[in-house]
């Protein structure tokens, strides 16, 4: 069907993406324009941008109506992509002009087609290399023939746009004019990838064959660490390429994209678009614009890449399923994952959610039969799954002020002896969590957040990990001013690394936290050296349970593994098992076998003793059973409410004003706690207070919650924000 065409004159409802309530009336402008179009419309004295959503209202003065000004060169926005922002505006309850937003995130929209002077690697060596040089020529290596502008090349590389025009002169740089936004190289996707086993064949051939019926459908992939989920679900990208549609892979990591590219260059020939926050302002201009016109067979990306105007997408896979964060905390609170469940319905297209551990969510749909459930039970090739074993620490010798104990530090010498590397896993970033004085029991805070300060020791500095403040690190403290009496206590990845170099003089260190590291590039090239046997003991975050393959990698140690069962939040057991697996799933991925070891105050706890057994399904069944008793998440439906103010009195009065007019909740048989200070009750500044909604899997919450804010009227500098299946709960 034909979108709808106004002709010049018409009246048409156009969308911007400025915060207002309504779509606007204007005039179609010279040569109309269609649903669906990209146009610069005039607002007060500006120029902003928005899409043709339908036919105007009418209800405006026609003859003070202004005129649509341009209709951008891009592809129109499809019906699909309409319906969807739609349709997760309606569930997160999200202004559209929100949601409109998050879909134009590319820069120069409304610039006309131009060309630009880029600059790729040349043919030619440099007569004199240095290290501005090699920077640069780095850079363009690692980016594997893409493009850059001259300013971003230089910033890329932290060169001085001289260095650039001087290897250009020699030849090593090609300087071209080439068209803004060129399709991508296309995907041959015949060619021959990687032999699968039986198991890995089975479920390749279950994914295409959903990809050739061109429906909806919903598919668990389940396989262990290291089982080979990636080559079945290229598998399925490989038969969306087939048949002319689009695919799109959503990673939760920036850090893993450069491993995964290489695999799928070598699967299918070519490089696939990328989309995150890494990619310069260039790229993002030419992915948004080569999806929309069919130029990019294949997205990878981060969870923002759910909402680029695709043609035709016919499959979506969401890589780690499980991850944490897909969850976006701040401007439109949505989960990648169950949005690329709803685009996947509104495209007729196949989606993929490929785990080791999935979500209870996930897996209560596949045990309802909502999703399809693939397995893969064995490693690929010759690796095996590692052994658990817990270091029981009530028994252990441990000096006060040391962490690793001396049965995993006995194992991490066995492999450094065999040649083998070794991960050191602890949930801390920085130094200490607390920093405290000896004198006064002062423990340092950050100035505008009810959160203590987290001494970094590689960055010389004290930091907020709510709000990203920094400070030097004091030497008197700022309490009772006694200097040399500060204190780190507790320990964190930096101090950690501090206790393995005293332990072991003669190992390599490597430590993997994400504070450490300015920039993706630097991380990928870090993880890259890791992979290669640059190290002999990784020290890490969470950031090295998220997909990595490390060949040479035979034992875990889990420093703390008890420290996910403590709090009160709903998600706490399932979180501490996924990320225990996923973490022990890192060692024995090629031919040595791998061990991972806990170390833990409680080893008979039913978390531990799950995770130990490998009996995931166990573990879920009785996850399942203690949730539906209690009527949360997946089998009942929450809300989380944040009211934020510098005024603290002016957010608990509110908060008790909609604790006491909880009429349309009530209605629905919701309930309401609160309010109450939120766990971290200020942050920049802003003085938090949380109510938490409670309702039936099948009560109508989103109506019911957004007639019960609309009673309120909210005072100057409050705001309120409501968070649709909360993940976190500070």
């Amino acid at each position: 069907m034909s979108p709808e065409v106004f002709a010049e004159g018409d009246i048409v409802g156009v969308l911007t993406t400025e915060p207002l309530d309504r779509v606007l009336d204007y005039r179609a402008p010279e040569g109309g324009c269609a649903v669906g179009a990209f146009v610069i419309v005039p607002l007060g004295p500006r120029r902003v941008l928005g899409v043709v959503w339908g036919p105007g209202q009418g209800d405006f003065d026609r003859t003070k109506l202004r005129q649509v000004a341009a209709v951008l060169d891009a592809a129109p926005m499809l019906p699909g992509m309409h319906d969807f922002l739609t349709r997760v505006a309606d569930y997160t309850l999200t202004p559209l002009p929100a949601m409109l937003r998050l879909a134009t995130r590319a820069p120069g929209l409304g610039a006309p087609p131009a060309t630009r002077r880029v600059y790729r690697r040349g043919d030619a060596v440099p007569d004199r290399m240095t290290d501005a040089r090699a920077r640069v020529l780095a850079v363009l290596d690692e980016f594997g023939g893409l493009s850059f502008t001259l300013g971003e090349l230089a910033a890329q590389a932290g060169v001085g746009t001289g260095v650039i025009k001087g290897l250009v002169a020699q030849g090593a740089v090609s300087e071209q004019e080439a068209p803004r936004d060129l399709p991508f190289p296309p995907l041959d996707p015949d060619l021959l990838g990687k032999a699968l086993t039986p198991d890995q064949a089975v479920a390749a051939d279950a994914l295409r064959a959903g990809v050739r019926g061109q429906a909806y459908g919903a598919t668990l992939l389940k396989g262990v660490t290291g089982s080979g989920k990636t080559e079945v679900y290229l598998e399925a990208v490989a038969e969306t390429l087939r048949i002319g549609r689009q695919a799109l892979v959503l990673l939760p990591e920036i850090a893993l994209t450069g491993e995964f590219l290489t695999r799928v260059e070598e699967r299918f020939g070519a490089r696939a678009a990328e989309w995150h926050s890494g990619v310069t302002q260039t790229e993002r201009r030419r992915v948004w614009k080569m999806v929309g016109e069919g130029g990019a067979q294949l997205v990878v990306g981060a969870r923002s890449a759910l909402f680029l105007p695709f043609r035709d997408l016919g499959l979506i896979v969401v890589d780690e399923e499980h991850d944490t964060s897909y969850k976006q905390e701040d401007g439109v609170l949505y989960n990648a994952r169950d949005m690329a469940v709803l685009r996947a319905h509104v495209e007729a297209a196949q989606v993929v959610l490929a785990s080791a551990t999935p979500s209870l969510e996930t897996w209560v749909n596949a045990e309802a039969g909502k999703y399809a459930r693939l397995n893969l039970g064995a490693r690929f090739g010759p690796a095996v799954m590692p052994q658990m074993d817990a270091i029981d620490m009530r028994t252990e010798d441990l000096p006060s002020g040391t962490w690793i104990s001396p049965t995993l530090r006995a194992a991490v010498a066995q492999r450094m002896d065999k040649g083998e590397q070794a991960l050191l896993f602890l949930n801390r970033r920085g130094y200490a969590p607390v920093t405290i004085c000896r004198a006064c029991g002062h423990q340092i805070g950050c100035e505008t957040c009810d959160a203590r300060m987290v001494e970094h020791r590689f960055l010389k500095r004290l930091m907020c990990h709510q709000c990203g403040a920094t400070k030097p690190m004091p030497e008197t403290c700022p309490s009772c001013g006694v200097t040399g009496r500060l204190a780190a206590v507790g320990p964190g990845v930096e101090r950690l690394a501090e206790e393995a170099a005293a332990a072991f003089p003669q190992a390599r260190l490597a430590v993997l936290s994400s504070d450490l590291f300015g920039s993706a590039r630097a991380l990928k090239e870090a993880i890259a050296e890791i992979a290669t046997g640059g190290a002999d003991i990784i020290i890490g975050t969470q950031l090295v349970a998220k997909g990595h393959n490390f060949p040479l990698l035979t034992l875990v140690g889990v420093i703390d593994a008890d420290l996910g069962l403590q709090g009160s939040d709903l998600r706490a057991a399932e979180r501490t098992f996924a990320l225990m697996r996923q973490v022990a799933g890192r060692a024995g991925r090629a031919e040595a076998p791998g061990t991972a070891l806990l170390q833990t105050f409680q080893p008979e706890h039913p978390v531990i003793r799950a995770i130990l057994a490998g009996d995931e399904d166990a573990f879920w069944r009785a996850e399942a059973a203690e949730r539906k008793a209690a009527g949360v998440p997946p089998f009942g439906r929450m809300a989380g409410i944040v009211l934020s103010s510098p005024d603290v009195q002016a957010v608990f009065d509110l908060g008790a004003a909609m604790a006491r007019k909880d009429g349309p909740l009530r209605r629905i048989g919701a309930q309401v706690w609160g309010p109450a200070p939120a766990p971290i009750a200020r942050i920049r500044g802003r003085h938090r207070v949380r109510l938490l909604v409670k309702a039936d899997k099948a009560a109508p919450l989103q109506a019911a919650l957004a007639e019960w804010a609309a009673q309120f009227r909210l005072p100057a500098n409050l705001r309120l924000s409501i968070d649709i299946d909360p993940q976190s709960f500070y």
